[in-house]
């Protein structure tokens, strides 16, 4: 629809209507001392080519580097057409589809969106999206407690992103629900059965299952799906959409597959734009859909037999008494979703499959670059997708600021959330580094180790404390 200003007859008559003389008047309650005063600080007005040469200066400011960074926030390479086609007005501006008749266009994208995360995880429901990934899994964990009743415990393992850990305490805190923290190996960088049997099972609703987890190592979801519905306990599975093209979805996973699979969808053509946005995905077995937070849409046939879309389910605090809801925080990401559905559907299966073989290729060149610089070690010794851990001789923040001068964001600093794993750092490959790229941060942390190998112990420090 478009946007039709008010004339100045317009206003008036409404002014009218009301009984006002003027816009000021419907304020008058405002006390005077309250009210904005001239802006004293503000520069001059610019014109439209200044403007632009001012935000150009100002994005410069920000850099541009070459980046591995990882650890749960990708770099893809996303078509053009994705957001071409994801601005259009009709997507751009669209409104929770609450009248379905006239809002068929949007229904049938997020359909499509369901179906595709639905075939993607193996799971036979989905829901039309939330915040993100964190949120998701812990609307995830508060699912398996509705559905369990009796049992409030949750089996999180430490290879889960510190990041998805604090939020799902932040939530599940004060509802009376234990986050049980589960071990990894040492030379694996996974948990595994063995570190499981030391854990506690009564009173436990579900076990958390990353794949990959957040060092990039995969997990055994077979074996650790298979232990848990032995012991009566669901599975819910962290998930990265990308790697799904290659890996077994977490719907086959053991005999049974996965209770829910949950992730961040930003992978799937959403640009890394300072700190977002983002969307989370729930897929779920049919005898969960009732614990699913958010909204599902249907597909069915009018009274004349064609066919059309609708909002099947909605547990949302809009539509039914905020004490029933099944979550308060949920929203629909329409246009993260929007993007994502169309990046799918441009790419199709053999498209997902070649980014997440070029994403792991070029992580497995990243790190044996990374690794044969003189000092540097691989940390874990498992199979991994587009991430890996590696361990400095050095402090790994004062690397990473060497590196960032040079234009690499090097990574993740581990050190504070893994101190266990001295100075290490999770660096990251996905399908938009080069081979050029690699040589070059491989020659510029030789360079960086060797300089301060040579440097006396207290320029060191120093070093690492600017």
């Amino acid at each position: 629809m478009p946007f039709i200003p008010h004339t100045k007859q317009d206003v008036e008559a409404m002014l009218g209507a009301i009984g006002v003389d003027s816009i000021d008047d419907l304020f008058d309650e405002v006390p005077r001392s309250l009210r904005g005063c001239e802006l004293t600080n503000v520069p001059a007005g610019m014109n439209e080519m200044q403007v632009g040469r001012l935000m150009q200066e100002r994005a410069a400011q920000d850099g541009i580097y070459t980046n591995f960074i990882g650890g749960g926030a990708y770099e893809h390479h996303i078509p053009a057409a994705v957001w071409e086609l994801t601005t259009r007005g009709e997507f751009y501006s669209a409104y929770t589809p609450y009248q379905a008749e006239a809002s068929q266009g949007t229904l049938q994208l997020l359909y499509e969106f369901q179906s595709m995360i639905a075939a993607l995880t193996g799971m036979e429901v989905a829901n039309a999206s939330l915040y993100d990934g964190a949120s998701s899994l812990a609307e995830a964990v508060l699912a398996v407690v509705r559905a369990a009743k009796k049992s409030n415990r949750i089996l999180m393992p430490r290879t889960v992103s510190p990041i998805y850990r604090k939020v799902v305490q932040t939530i599940v805190k004060h509802q009376n629900i234990e986050i049980i923290e589960v071990p990894f190996t040492d030379s694996g960088g996974r948990i595994t059965v063995d570190s499981l049997t030391q854990c506690p099972v009564d009173g436990v609703a579900a076990l958390v299952v990353p794949q990959p987890n957040y060092f990039g190592v995969l997990e055994d979801g077979d074996a650790l799906t298979d232990w848990a519905h032995e012991r009566g306990l669901r599975v819910i599975g962290l998930v990265n959409p990308t790697a799904l093209a290659l890996l077994k979805p977490p719907g086959d996973w053991g005999a049974q597959g996965a209770d829910i699979a949950v992730g961040e969808g930003q992978p799937l053509g959403v640009p890394l734009s300072s700190g977002g946005p983002y969307f989370g995905f729930m897929c779920a077995k049919q005898k969960l859909v009732r614990q699913m937070p958010g909204r599902i849409v249907g597909k069915t046939v009018d009274a004349r037999g064609i066919p059309g879309f609708t909002l099947t389910l909605q547990a949302r605090e809009q539509h039914i008494r905020r004490s029933k809801a099944t979550s308060n925080i949920c929203t629909n990401q329409g246009l993260m979703v929007t993007a994502a559905t169309i990046y799918m559907a441009l790419l199709g299966p053999t498209g997902l499959r070649r980014v997440a073989a070029q994403c792991h290729h070029n992580a497995r060149r990243l790190l044996n670059l990374l690794g044969d610089v003189s000092g540097v070690e691989r940390v874990f010794d498992r199979p991994f997708f587009h991430e890996g851990v590696l361990r400095l001789p050095q402090a790994v923040a004062g690397v990473l600021r060497a590196l960032e001068a040079q234009g690499i964001a090097g990574g993740i600093d581990l050190s504070h959330d893994y101190p266990e794993l001295g100075d290490a750092v999770l660096v990251c490959a996905t399908d938009t580094r080069t081979d050029a790229e690699m040589d070059v941060y491989a020659e510029h942390l030789d360079r960086i180790l060797s300089r301060r190998r040579l440097d006396p112990p207290c320029a060191q420090k120093l070093a690492g404390n600017e």
